[in-house]
């Protein structure tokens, strides 16, 4: 530290009195302050004799003696040490320099007080002290007193800020300040003391010394304050002169969020009111918050109150902030707001030139301008006028330029969009359309060089700032052209009103299809805009198009309300129509003067494009009206995928879904209806055809299919009549029945649970009538979604060697055991069905596919037909022997067959040949087959018909059925039948599945279906002996086991051939051994009517045909 000369002479008449030398020059000395006991507080000073060394020479005496030591200890470590250095030697003590001892010069002595830790300021002029006693205590180092002391602050932790004034933020001095230097002069400091009390959980920043607590936060009770509170160590009143005061960052670590604050302090809070403008200011903008948050305040006195706190404040930018603040409340009202701004206006208006803020003067000219637009808006919603009587629809026509035909048909539209709509959405009416707060109203709104433009918002408020405008205009309410003056004065270009014109509008849909003189006000109010100056450029003709009326047409486009879309487009296309006829006159009236001009009407670019937005929005119409249709009654089960919503329809979606977005939207509707094809095809035939009697068996048919959405059906099939014809290209039936095919096999795919959408998604592909369309669908199903289950099903089948059960199931196919039975069976229909569509598909040509005229502009995604056509041929033995495997895994699951391993009926060949490309070429299996292999496949045709022959005969003991629904699920399959078939890819003889057949029908008592399988049999010599083996169990346990009374006496009365052959007999074997005798005797004859005579086991049926006839019934 540095003395000055008094302080010099001072101290050295402390130490050595009256008769002191003192030097000419301070002694080099530093200062040391300690905190502990007994002193509290001391300071010492050390005096040198000479000058401090340099400390770039101490560095380097105390980097040497580090080196030589770190190589010696190396050396050690890594076994470089001599052997005299290995043995121990005395060594010989470091020379240390012996200590100096400091006397205390004085100090703070306070007995029953001990210092825990000390800091010290940046610029060393102060430091704080704390101690046991919860105190902080701030201490003057230059004069050694404490100066201030804060209580409550147990274990504090201390640091310093220290912050330095921005010149810039100075207000300038007055004019009686010295005319001499800078009137600024140089920067001022400040030093905050932040005390972090973690008992409290609160940090506090003070000023320091007499100044007030200027912070104080909740920080929680587990956090540090970090900051290092000490210098470089060994600088005197000499080296010191060099060093500049640095201000060291101070921060607060949070454990328990993680995070690490800094505190940052201005330094306008380090000034007294009397000294700072700014802190003032502060004071007298949180006192009119103060007064914006009184609720009880009354207006008047509000007013006067703000107007006296505005003009206090001398800072301009403060004054913006407090005008902001009063402008942004809800609570004062227009008159208020109005004269406040003016009251501020004036005031600077009244100021020298030089020393008005001409920001501020700019931003209350701007609000106040708009303060008075709002003023102006608000007097025109409130004065009603008189409202005109609603127009005709003669008049209407006129006005849209539409024949008397073309208006019916719109108002058709309409309706029908109207009455579908009004069940799928419900919109709260908001009846204070034209109210908007003031406060909103600034906020939407930005005034700039005469101009007013609206700030970026969301819909909701852009809606809102429209409706305060136009509503009451579009309601009659209100005059039009007032309006539209009023804005056109304000500042507002054309192109922002009609923006806001057009959101309101397509915002109200169901307001404004309930007034239809909304379409006339519309009119008007959109012709009046037109008019405006910079509206239209005035050197646009009819062979050009202009951006005024594209800026329409692009909000229609973008807009999802149909209706009025489509009702703002006849208006847009109107309005240019009558301007293009006025232009047109007025360039071309000397030609055409007194010849016949009514029925002409002039072409032009802009004309064209409206009459083709007319078209895409009326197609828009139409299929948003058939989404939002629906049953009404629904008795099935719904699925949650069902129950999802469509989006909403636009023209710009529409254009960017691609050429198959149109039939895509369509199936997703269908999808979640539930409906089945057949109901896509009755709406095609009535289209169509006239009532002939096909189309009315099938609509028949229809509605004993679909009971469930009797309710509202006759409606939806009007709608999806009127779609059809909008839409002959886009809803072709195949095209259709192609994406309703694989939207649902899309969402089967989502929740594979629901095997019902998986079906429906087989019915839907069946419907398609071009094979070409058919095959490239069925193909895009099996390779995206099917055959990988398949696999996974296929492997966990073989490895478990029957159905195996639903844990199984879930973990490796993904679905339940009922789920993948259904699976299976689709997987068999799907790949009947591509084997049929390949051979369909050398019988016709591949379609055309083309699209409406108005669409013709789409891009976006390929459609799904037109990747269906692009599919290669598939390898039709492929596909076959691929359909042998799914079948023989659906008989597994479906019969529940155990012991049958599927892959085992395959050689090597056929199970590589699994699972791959169907259209690539496989090596499939060819020749003779294994006997082994022939052997298994005939045990598993066997058990199929077995298993399905008991199926029968349970579903026979509840009620008659025929044959077709014994199996409803899988709609008329029969399993015998089928068994045959597989027997022809299996190389096993048909004859030998069908005998089998009968042969079950007999043992489970069902003769008169046995007679009617009898016919398809070929060998029926070998049936025949078949038979006659089940006829002799049958008869041995009559007689036998007590059926039939005397049942001993009537065998020993038989020949004792048949006699012997009857106890051979194990009726056992058959299934059903309680079948009347007459029944027996009908088969006996039926084997004896099929065996030649010369048969071996002739002789025996004659026996036994005698011995049933001679068995009372």
């Amino acid at each position: 530290m540095t003395l000055c000369p008094f302080d010099q002479m001072k101290t050295a008449s402390n130490i050595g009195g009256y008769n002191a030398a003192i030097k000419s020059s301070p002694p080099a000395m530093s200062q040391y302050v300690t905190v502990g006991a007994n002193p509290f507080t001391g300071f010492f000073f050390a005096l040198e004799g000479s000058s401090q060394p340099l400390l770039s020479h101490v560095a380097l005496a105390v980097a040497s003696k580090l080196t030589s030591a770190l190589f010696n200890a190396a050396s050690g470590w890594l076994g470089w040490k001599s052997k005299h250095e290995e043995e121990p030697v005395q060594k010989q003590k470091p020379k240390v320099e012996p200590a100096t001892p400091l006397a205390v010069r004085f100090g703070l002595p306070d007995s029953r007080r001990h210092g825990e830790r000390i800091c010290l300021s940046p610029c060393n002029t102060l430091a704080a002290v704390t101690d046991e006693f919860g105190r902080v205590i701030l201490l003057d180092v230059t004069r050694g007193l404490a100066v201030r002391m804060w209580k409550g602050y147990r274990d504090a932790e201390i640091g310093w800020i220290q912050t330095v004034e921005d010149l810039q933020e100075r207000e300038t001095e007055k004019m009686d300040s010295s005319p001499f230097g800078n009137a600024q002069g140089p920067s001022r400091v400040a030093q905050f003391l932040v005390i972090y009390a973690p008992r409290r959980g609160i940090l506090e920043v003070w000023s320091t010394q007499q100044g007030p607590r200027v912070g104080a936060f909740n920080v929680g009770k587990y956090c540090r304050l970090l900051y290092p509170g000490y210098k470089i160590m060994g600088l005197n009143n000499v080296t010191s002169q060099g060093w500049q005061p640095q201000t060291y960052q101070i921060c607060l670590l949070d454990p328990v969020s993680g995070s690490v604050k800094t505190v940052h302090v201005p330094f306008h809070l380090s000034l007294s009111d009397k000294k700072s403008e700014r802190a003032k200011d502060m004071h007298l903008v949180k006192k009119l918050n103060a007064l914006l948050k009184d609720k009880t305040s009354d207006p008047d006195l509000f007013e006067a109150e703000a107007k006296e706190l505005i003009l206090d404040i001398k800072y301009p930018a403060t004054k913006k902030q407090a005008l902001e603040s009063i402008l942004a409340s809800e609570r004062v009202p227009l008159s208020s707001l109005t004269n406040i701004t003016q009251t501020l206006m004036d005031n600077l208006k009244k100021q020298e030139l030089e020393c008005v803020d001409e920001a501020l003067l700019q931003f209350c000219a701007n609000k106040l301008k708009l303060l008075h637009l709002y003023e102006l808006v608000s007097k025109l919603n409130s004065q009603s006028i008189q409202k005109e009587t609603s127009p005709s629809d003669n008049d209407l026509a006129k006005l849209l330029r539409l024949e008397e035909k073309d208006f019916h048909r719109l108002e058709t539209l309409l309706e029908n969009y109207k009455k579908e709509n009004a069940q799928t959405t419900t919109q709260l009416t908001d009846e204070k359309d034209d109210i908007l707060s003031v406060k909103i109203f600034l906020e939407y709104l930005e005034y700039e060089k005469d101009v007013i433009t609206v700030k970026n918002m969301e819909d909701g408020e852009y809606v809102a700032l429209g409706s305060f405008f136009f509503w009451k205009c579009l309601c009659g309410e209100s005059s039009t052209e007032e309006m539209c003056h009023a804005l056109e004065s304000a500042g507002f270009s054309p192109q922002t009103l009609l923006s806001l014109l057009l959101n309101l509008w397509l915002s109200k849909e169901k307001d404004i299809l309930d007034k239809p003189d909304s379409v006339s006000c519309l009119y008007t109010m959109l012709s009046l805009l037109s008019k405006m100056k910079v509206a239209i450029e005035e050197s646009w003709d009819t062979q050009s198009v202009s951006p005024w009326w594209q800026q329409m047409r692009t909000a229609c486009v973008q807009s999802e309300s149909s209706a009025a879309a489509l009702l703002s487009a006849h208006v847009g296309h109107s309005v240019t129509a009558e301007i293009i006829d006025s232009v047109t006159e007025k360039k071309f009236s000397q030609i055409i003067v007194g010849s016949d001009t009514e029925s002409w009407e002039a072409l032009s670019l802009d004309t064209e494009y409206w009459k083709l937005l007319l078209k895409q929005l009326e197609d828009c119409l139409i299929l948003q009206t058939l989404l939002h249709s629906k049953v009404t009654k629904r008795t099935k089960r719904v699925s949650s995928l069902q129950t999802e919503p469509l989006g909403r329809l636009s023209v710009k979606k529409l254009l960017e879904a691609g050429k198959g977005g149109i039939a895509d939207t369509v199936a997703k509707w269908v999808f979640r209806q539930g409906f089945s094809p057949i109901i896509l095809n009755v709406a095609q035939y009535k289209n169509t055809t006239d009532s002939t009697e096909e189309s009315e068996e099938m609509h028949n048919n229809l509605f004993l299919e679909e009971q469930e959405a009797a309710t509202g059906l006759e409606r939806i099939l009007e709608l999806l009549q009127v779609a059809y014809q909008q839409f002959p290209c886009s809803l072709e039936v195949d095209v259709l029945h192609a994406h309703c095919s694989w939207e649902c096999i899309v969402q089967w795919n989502k929740d594979p649970e629901e095997a019902c959408f998986l079906n429906r998604s087989i019915d839907h592909l069946r419907c398609i009538i071009n094979a070409h369309i058919q095959h490239g669908i069925a193909l895009m199903m099996w390779n995206t979604f099917i055959v990988k289950r398949l696999s996974s099903a296929t492997y966990l089948m073989d490895k478990v060697g029957k159905a195996p059960k639903d844990r199984l199931c879930r973990r490796d196919v993904g679905m339940s055991d009922t789920a993948m039975t259904a699976f299976l069976g689709c997987c068999s229909e799907l790949l009947q069905t591509l084997l049929e569509a390949d051979v369909s598909s050398d019988e016709m040509q591949a379609p055309l596919l083309d699209t409406e005229d108005a669409w013709l502009s789409v891009e976006g995604p390929v459609s799904i037909v037109e990747l269906a056509l692009e599919q290669k041929r598939i390898h039709y033995p492929l596909v076959e022997h691929q359909f042998v495997l799914c079948t023989v895994l659906y008989a597994v699951m479906r019969l529940s067959l155990k012991g049958v391993k599927p892959l085992s009926l395959f050689d090597s060949k056929g199970k590589n040949a699994f699972f791959k490309d169907l259209t690539s070429i496989q090596l499939l299996p060819s020749g003779d087959m294994d006997p082994n292999v022939l052997s298994i496949r005939q045990q598993f045709l066997l058990k199929v018909v077995s298993a399905a022959v008991q199926t029968l005969c349970s579903s026979q003991t509840d009620r008659e059925v025929s044959e077709e629904d014994y199996f409803p699920f899988e709609k008329g399959k029969n399993w015998p039948t089928l068994a045959a078939d597989l027997a022809q890819y299996l190389q096993i003889s048909e004859d030998l599945v069908r005998r089998h057949y009968v042969c079950e029908l007999y043992s489970y008592g069902m003769d008169h279906l046995g007679e009617e399988a009898f016919l398809q049999v070929v060998d029926k010599e070998v049936l025949a002996s078949q038979l006659l083996m089940l006829a002799g169990q049958r008869l041995a346990f009559a007689l036998l086991h007590g059926q039939i009374k005397d049942g001993m006496e009537l065998l020993t009365r038989l020949p004792p051939t048949l006699s012997t052959w009857l106890k051979a007999m194990d009726p056992q074997e058959i299934q059903n051994v309680e079948v009347p005798i007459a029944t027996t005797a009908r088969l006996v004859s039926k084997v004896i009517e099929h065996l030649p005579e010369n048969h071996g086991q002739y002789s025996l049926a004659l026996n036994l045909i005698e011995a049933v006839e001679a068995i009372p019934a």
